[in-house]
């Protein structure tokens, strides 16, 4: 991306925090914000560049590798961390074989099939992976407990003519009807869940590695599932249930406020009881800052100035509960032309520093 179309994508920016600073009070020292702008976008040079000049100095690094390997190894991870700090950027994250893609495309499938002993072994790989992960000292990983993956259906038109990523329950084709882990009801998520918790979550404590999970994205309804699946980490309520499996302040969640968002009837009117909840409890490791239209079942991913949630007061509400973590940009929707979503990201960097700024200007 060039540096006009940089500055063309974070111009709004620049009016976030002049009314920032005509709101803020006059009175008192502000509470400066905690957090920080974060990303996913991976650790190659030539993005580590673009991320230093967009000043982001924190992310969650690229997938190591798919197998516990020589990429694994503390001695890899430290050269790794010290390439990332070479641009100015604190490695605070990375992403363990468990994605967000669906059971037939899974790194570790058995974990989430419930088969054993095929699910120890990859625990137990797992686990080693959270120990080099400590010893190379990087403080966090992210991962997803997941069948169906991330289920959309076409995308729609947004602001400007960009593509919105779209899901419509009623328009969301069921095909195949099951996936190849079968029926599988909230009993055995649940059961699955809790088997993986209670094996890892006490090597992360001993190794104060932050393990930070996303939730099932979207929801689907109790009664219907999706492809014979319940989703239990895609509701609210089911998130509560997951942070109090594991009584430990290294489990967590990798909040997805856009997921979130989808999982209620109202997201302006509730999300920030939401924030609220997990944050208060010190339960949100990492937030992926998006914004949506519509709710539950039906639902648009927006830029983030163009949704129903007000990211101004979610903002206000991550600093309320001491949230010293990332935000990043996610989902970005497809501009015609932006290669790599460059544009639309630097867009959204730009939305959550202004953020960010505003907030700390505030009482």
């Amino acid at each position: 991306m060039c540096r006009r179309e940089f500055e063309q994508a974070v111009t709004g920016a620049a009016a976030v925090i002049a009314a920032g600073r005509a709101a803020a009070p006059a009175k008192g020292t502000p509470k400066r914000a905690l957090m920080k702008a974060g990303t996913q976008h991976g650790d190659t040079d030539e993005v580590l560049r673009v991320l230093a000049a967009f000043g982001v100095q924190h992310i969650c690094g690229g997938l190591p590798s798919p197998k516990l390997d020589e990429n694994w190894s503390v001695e890899a991870l430290i050269r790794l961390r010290k390439r990332v700090e070479s641009f100015g950027i604190q490695l605070d994250m990375l992403p363990l074989p468990l994605s967000s893609n669906p059971i037939s495309e899974a790194e570790y499938p058995h974990i989430m099939l419930g088969k054993s002993p095929e699910r120890d072994r990859e625990i137990d790989a797992i686990c080693q992976m959270i120990r080099n992960v400590a010893k190379a000292g990087i403080p966090a990983v992210k991962y997803n407990l997941t069948l169906l993956g991330v289920v959309r259906t076409a995308p729609t038109p947004g602001r400007g003519g960009a593509q919105y990523s779209t899901f419509v329950y009623e328009k969301a084709e069921q095909d195949p009807p099951l996936t190849e882990a079968g029926p599988v009801s909230e009993e055995m998520m649940w059961e699955r869940i809790t088997y993986f918790l209670e094996r890892v979550v006490p090597v992360a404590e001993k190794c104060r590695v932050r393990m930070a999970c996303h939730p099932h994205d979207p929801g689907m309804p109790r009664d219907r599932g999706f492809r014979g699946v319940q989703r239990v980490l895609g509701s609210v309520d089911g998130l509560k249930r997951f942070i109090e499996i594991a009584p430990s302040e290294y489990h967590g969640l990798n909040f997805c406020q856009g997921t979130v968002a989808e999982m209620l009837e109202n997201p302006g009117e509730e999300i920030c009881d939401v924030i609220r909840y997990f944050g208060s409890r010190g339960k949100i490791f990492n937030v992926h800052f998006r914004n949506i239209k519509g709710g539950f079942l039906n639902f648009q991913e927006t830029f983030p100035d163009d949704g129903d949630v007000d990211m101004i007061q979610a903002v206000r509400v991550y600093k309320e509960v001491g949230y010293d973590g990332m935000l990043m940009p996610d989902h970005v929707p497809q501009i015609e032309g932006d290669t790599g979503a460059w544009q639309a990201f630097a867009f959204a960097f730009g939305y959550i520093q202004a953020l960010i700024q505003l907030v700390s200007r505030e009482d």
